[in-house]
């Protein structure tokens, strides 16, 4: 079996069941050294320092803050974002990141989603100087965690509908409501606060930082999926907010979805990510296994499923790549990642539930880290609206009928 190997062109041949760096369609041709090379950095701080520990943070269900701060040391963080201490990243490169991080573990890729792709793209995008010079630096290093505080109890993909509200005080405004599944909630220096003004009706964003009286965020315990980031259930009694801690840029729910559109595409990506480790740990692990007096994969019915497998992952590589071309032409719409969105994470769940099979009964051992994968998958199936919502969209898109307000 010949593998093309993602730290460059051309391809390298392998023993099979030694899939690391699967590119069977040669994607890795298309980027740039650049690219490469931080496809490379990401894939060896997956193998050498996630890898070895993840297990154990995910099923105590504790915060990897060491490998989160090691983001910042490689210069992973920053989304794409020009100036302010963030990284160089195009669209391609970003892309591969969240793809690697989430091959590792759905924990720390989605804290990068939510510091970078949602935090500090909500204040790159709708803040201003002040604040981006404020927050934007220390957040590119990891030295200030951010939080994005959207989704409420009672409206989780009808986010438009937010009941949370906002009202002028002065050169203060006062927000109350409640918030829930806010990755870093507990643990942000600063959450983006999106709000209903009571004058206007509008939603609007606001640099909300956790000394602040009024905000309390209770850890949400006892999940199942995605045990290493923190999610919070947030209160905001009265929080008082200055003006200057407003997003100027945040006039309407509008403003919100350009912020959210991004995220779509770095959903895609993650989904990838989880269904390549799947395909890799399976290859790997039906090489080795012997039933029968023959390896697993001298059995016509395992090549076939491998070969399916393969074939999936390909194809969502090759969705990926199209959508890291089309966001460097600006050229991206709401409805293309959503799209994406919906095709990968979809596909992965098919792809992780071939792999926990093919593993037998040693699929649900952490130690093989499928079963890790395959409930971490169910929260990326969901966030960034679900698999429903997202067909809708796309469904409105192509017949001009909305199915849904």
């Amino acid at each position: 079996m010949t593998i093309h190997d993602a730290a460059g062109p051309g391809t390298t041949d392998k023993p099979l069941g030694r899939a690391r760096g699967t590119d069977f369609f040669r994607i890795a041709d298309q980027l740039t050294e650049q690219e490469r090379e931080i496809w490379q950095r990401t894939r060896h701080f997956v193998d050498d320092e996630v890898l070895p520990v993840i297990n154990d943070h995910w099923e105590r269900a504790d915060f990897p803050r060491d490998l989160v701060r090691r983001l910042g040391e490689l210069g992973l963080v920053g989304d794409g974002i020009e100036g302010y201490g963030c990284p160089p990243l195009g669209p391609l490169a970003n892309g591969l990141i969240h793809l690697e991080l989430n091959r590792g573990d759905g924990s720390v890729g989605t804290f990068l989603g939510v510091q970078s792709g949602l935090a500090m793209q909500s204040i790159a995008m709708l803040g201003s100087e002040e604040q981006k010079q404020r927050w934007l630096p220390s957040m590119a290093t990891v030295d200030a965690l951010g939080a994005f505080a959207l989704t409420e109890p009672n409206h989780g993909s009808d986010s438009v509908a937010l009941e949370t509200s906002a009202r002028r005080d002065g050169d203060h405004w006062a927000l109350d409501g409640e918030k829930k599944w806010i990755g870093n909630g507990t643990v942000a220096d600063v959450v983006v606060v999106w709000a209903r003004d009571t004058e206007d009706g509008q939603v609007k964003g606001f640099l909300v930082e956790p000394s602040m009286e009024g905000y309390d965020a209770t850890r949400i315990d006892g999940k199942g999926s995605l045990r290493s980031v923190w999610q919070a259930h947030i209160r905001l009694d009265g929080v008082r907010v200055p003006e200057s801690s407003r997003l100027p840029g945040a006039r309407s729910f509008k403003d919100t979805g350009r912020v959210l559109a991004g995220t779509r595409n770095a959903v895609a990506w993650a989904a990838l990510g989880h269904a390549t480790a799947a395909y890799e740990i399976a290859v790997d692990y039906c090489s080795r296994r012997h039933q029968f007096g023959r390896p697993l994969v001298s059995f016509q019915i395992v090549q076939e499923r491998l070969v399916k497998m393969l074939a999936e992952v390909s194809s969502m590589q090759l969705y990926c790549l199209r959508l890291g071309r089309l966001m460097e032409e600006g050229q991206l719409t709401d409805t293309i990642a959503a799209l994406a969105k919906m095709n990968n994470t979809s596909k992965a769940r098919q792809v992780i539930a071939e792999a926990r099979d093919l593993l037998g009964g040693n699929g649900i051992l952490l130690e093989n880290h499928v079963m890790r994968h395959m409930a971490d998958m169910e929260a990326l199936h969901t966030y960034e609206g679900t698999e429903t919502i997202q067909t809708l969209i796309v469904g409105r898109d192509i017949t001009g009928v909305g199915a849904f307000t």
